[in-house]
């Protein structure tokens, strides 16, 4: 008796591709005839081998995570010009011009730099800008941020790493500046 025949299964129990096709091994051993069912993929078929998909959501960052939706300027992309708009901003390349997103957020990030004037109602610093920063909220300058120029805002921040040279003037009340000047040194005046 040949080791191994070929057996059709029955219809029922097709394997994974659809296949019926089945090799019924028989095996020698303590109990003569036992068979054992082997279930086959169709030579005609390459194995199918599974790959998961990578994730095609937009990462969420700094500009988006309010649920706006934020215009993106890529790492290999350099603008110049005036840019308007009415949703949030994140530059990740180089821009040179205006942005003019009052408001919304602009975002610099990491790798972006920006020589340009910026007005917007909150502007948040990672990468480098230089020119005149107008923000009706708050200016953030993150620890990897390089700002040369004016900064006219409610609110500014610097973190600590921060890299920012120019003048601040805080908008109070009805979007009035005042100017921030040094603090006054004090004197030390001996009395006799």
């Amino acid at each position: 008796m040949p080791l191994w025949e070929k057996k059709p299964r029955p219809p029922t129990s097709e394997n994974s591709n659809g296949s019926s096709d089945a090799l019924t091994a028989v095996l020698p051993g303590p109990d003569p005839g036992s068979k054992l069912d082997l279930a086959f993929a169709s030579p005609s078929e390459p194995p199918r081998m599974e790959k998961r998909m990578p994730d095609t959501t937009p990462r969420q960052t700094p500009a988006n995570v309010s649920g706006q939706p934020a215009s993106v300027i890529g790492r290999s992309i350099a603008l110049k010009g005036e840019l308007t708009g009415k949703e949030d901003l994140v530059v990740e390349g180089q821009f040179e011009g205006t942005i003019d997103v009052a408001e919304h957020t602009v975002t610099v990030g990491s790798q972006g730099q920006v020589k340009s004037e910026i007005r917007a109602r909150h502007v948040v610093v990672h990468g480098s800008v230089t020119g005149k920063v107008t923000a009706r909220e708050k200016i953030d300058i993150r620890r990897t941020g390089n700002v040369t120029g004016d900064l006219v805002s409610a609110g500014v921040a610097i973190e600590d790493g921060a890299y920012f040279k120019g003048s601040i003037e805080i908008l109070r009340g009805e979007g009035r500046p005042e100017a921030v000047r040094e603090p006054a040194r004090s004197q030390v005046v001996a009395m006799k």
